[in-house]
């Protein structure tokens, strides 16, 4: 349901490349420092815990639902925080954090002070102005992808489904439903992802997933930078035509190309999907998160997407021709032209059921390392973990688990608050974005990670963005992360 991913602003990078530059001339001996203060900013403690190997990571709280924050008491900050994107914010010394909150289609704004000391929130998409379950997202900015700043987040509410267009800086224009990008098509989506303005100078290219049990992948492609009306889409599949997913074996790698799809505009969802049929594109068990390899203009062609997976009802029989426990594909698309390129299926869970991976959804990219982020909650019989964040070594094709939410079974007090729905079931609470905020923050290593602890529930964080479209009553948290290797 997470992406997402950090991209700064032409202005923010100005305004951090400044602050070295003067710091170094006038005081060559000093080593510049960050006002970013790290500690436990929320009331509630950290949902999530480190597993062996990497006990050097550091876990602070930054927001949680119970948290008043003082320049909006009323504010709760909603369950389900999913697709999300953090930002200097223009007005001032301190930092905006958006947040997709996908059961109650909304999306949140909250405001940090210098310090990383949340001040203030508000809902700018509520329930209505979202229409669909909104889940992961992606912040284009001039800087990373030549446009921007908009964040672009995907409606997840069956096939008539649309991508958002946000202004993370503009007014609170809670239920505007005219956002939306018809030249992406309707579906199911997850993530709409633009490639970075140096993969493919003068074109904007956007990846998006779609999540349904015939998933797709889809590339929009404009030879004008920043168009996001005019441009045509196209559907993923192998040049041989096969549209099976599980005829593509884990380790081998597959010539692929993108076909286009007919009256992108004045299509409906439900004839798009068929025209993926017609069309033979691949059809994925539920593409939900996509992200592309952080460190030049060519590994940013590599793009990675996940495959959640779908079973038979009984939780534990594989869907003929799908992936079940879920996989991580690799595409790298040609250099000269980005409707052609290698697919290659990097992981299964399947290849070791319960114990690997367990429905991948959110992904983060980093120069070496694919993170994933499971989404466990469909109960699937054999599970044998909570849910986890995988680091997966690009170079090795070694997966190591590295966090895993903390449960904390056996303490009274604790399960009473948030273990208090399906208690029992592993694998219960699932992942949101995950995103490098290093840079933007001047800590090395440094993450911001979303969670969804979905058996804690209250009645006070009912309805939290204020429309009452969605009843949901969960609550969420944002946790940082520091010393994760990139």
């Amino acid at each position: 349901m997470r992406t997402n991913k950090l991209l700064l602003s032409s202005t923010a990078l100005l305004s951090l490349f400044m602050a070295v530059a003067c710091n170094t001339e006038e005081n060559p001996t000093t080593t510049p420092t960050s006002p970013v203060v790290f500690k436990d900013y929320s009331v509630n403690p950290s949902l999530v815990k480190t597993l062996p190997g990497f006990e050097n990571l550091q876990v602070n709280t930054l927001i949680s639902s119970d948290d008043k924050l003082a320049g909006s008491p009323d504010f709760i900050f909603g369950a389900q925080p999913d697709g999300a994107a953090l930002m200097k914010d223009p007005a001032g010394d301190g930092y905006i954090l958006i947040n997709n909150h996908e059961i109650h289609r909304a999306v949140s704004r909250v405001y940090l002070d210098k310090t990383f000391q949340p001040t203030k929130g508000e809902y700018i998409v509520d329930g209505e102005g979202g229409q669909w379950r909104l889940c992961s997202a992606t912040l284009a900015t001039p800087a990373e992808h030549g446009f921007g700043p908009v964040f672009l987040t995907a409606g997840e509410s069956g096939a008539e489904s649309l991508v958002h267009a946000i202004s993370p800086t503009g007014p609170a224009d809670k239920k505007n439903k005219d956002r939306v990008l018809p030249a992406l098509g309707r579906a199911s989506m997850e993530n709409a992802v633009p490639l970075p303005k140096d993969a493919f100078p003068g074109k904007t290219v956007i990846i998006i997933g779609e999540d349904d049990g015939n998933g797709q992948l889809l590339a929009y492609v404009s030879n004008t930078v920043g168009d996001l009306q005019n441009g045509k889409l196209y559907f993923l599949r192998t040049k041989n035509q096969d549209p099976i997913e599980t005829n593509l074996k884990v380790g081998q790698t597959y010539d692929v190309e993108f076909v286009e799809v007919d009256n992108v505009k004045t299509s409906t969802g439900v004839q798009i999907a068929a025209q993926s049929v017609t069309k033979k594109a691949i059809q994925f068990a539920r593409v939900e998160d996509i992200d592309y390899r952080k460190g030049s203009a060519a590994a940013a062609r590599e793009v990675y997407f996940t495959a959640t997976g779908v079973s038979e009802n009984d939780k534990k029989t594989p869907v003929a021709g799908k992936t079940m426990w879920g996989r991580v594909y690799k595409l790298v698309m040609d250099a000269a032209n980005p409707l052609t390129g290698k697919l290659t299926p990097v992981i299964d869970g399947g290849v070791n059921p319960g114990n690997s991976i367990v429905n991948p959804d959110n992904l983060c990219v980093t120069d070496n390392f694919v993170y994933i982020q499971e989404d466990g909650d469909s109960f699937y019989l054999d599970t044998k973990h909570d849910g986890r964040i995988w680091q997966f070594n690009i170079a090795t094709n070694e997966n190591k688990p590295m966090i895993e939410m903390n449960h904390r079974r056996g303490d009274a007090t604790f399960e009473a608050k948030y273990n208090s729905v399906n208690s029992k079931n592993l694998s219960s609470w699932e992942y949101g974005a995950m995103f490098d905020i290093s840079d933007l923050v001047g800590t090395p290593n440094t993450f911001l990670v979303n969670l969804h602890p979905h058996t804690w529930q209250e009645d006070k964080f009912k309805d939290a963005d204020g429309s009452k479209v969605s009843g949901n009553r969960e609550g969420g948290q944002v946790v940082i992360v520091r010393g994760i290797a990139k």
